[in-house]
């Protein structure tokens, strides 16, 4: 597979691989949803319980949700996700349906086997094995949670170092919604 890119000013902008395949697949991009702090906290998410969730913060998450075609967690995510999704219904929360139809994908070097519908253990990190299932998956990957997995996958060097920041919102509970945005990478 071959990538090109187009050059506008000394940045180069990537296109989408495109497969060689008798139908046409759409690499998608990986989104990663998180609750964090200001300072930066990441983990335990009973934090944000101070804070109303209202329809604003719903169609943010369905936004990314919506263009999903699998989901990436951690093995402590998927050990937080997996009892308390797994019995809801979309009368309980309307995200039950994606989050218990959708193929999950956990990375975890001791998880073995999973209870959880449509979840498959990858093993422990490799950064090939997340670019091949970027590659295998026809859409965008959703990731929320696993704070240890986003931070491999920034540090394996695929993402950009910049990103741009594409969008903020603020919601009445005090709730900023943040959207970034990889940034072109430009020569100095």
């Amino acid at each position: 597979m071959a990538q090109e890119g187009v050059r506008l000013r000394g940045c180069s902008v990537p296109f989408a691989r495109v497969q060689s395949s008798k139908e046409m697949m759409t690499v998608g991009a990986i989104g990663v949803h998180e609750f964090i702090t200001l300072d930066g906290v990441i983990e335990a998410p009973s934090w944000t319980f101070d804070y109303p969730f209202d329809s604003r913060m719903a169609d943010a998450i369905a936004g990314i949700m919506g263009s999903s075609k699998a989901i990436l967690l951690g093995r402590r995510t998927y050990e937080e996700f997996a009892p308390s999704w797994s019995t809801r219904t979309a009368e309980d929360d309307p995200g039950a349906p994606f989050m218990n139809e959708t193929p999950k994908y956990v990375v975890s070097a001791s998880l073995q086997t999973t209870d959880w519908n449509n979840s498959t253990v990858l093993g422990p990190y490799s950064a090939d094995t997340i670019r091949g299932l970027k590659d295998q998956t026809d859409g965008n990957i959703y990731v929320s949670g696993s704070g240890t997995l986003a931070r491999a996958m920034l540090a394996d060097g695929g993402p950009p170092a910049r990103y741009a920041l594409a969008g903020s919102e603020a919601y009445d509970g005090g709730v900023l919604h943040l959207t970034y945005t990889a940034a072109a990478r430009c020569r100095e």
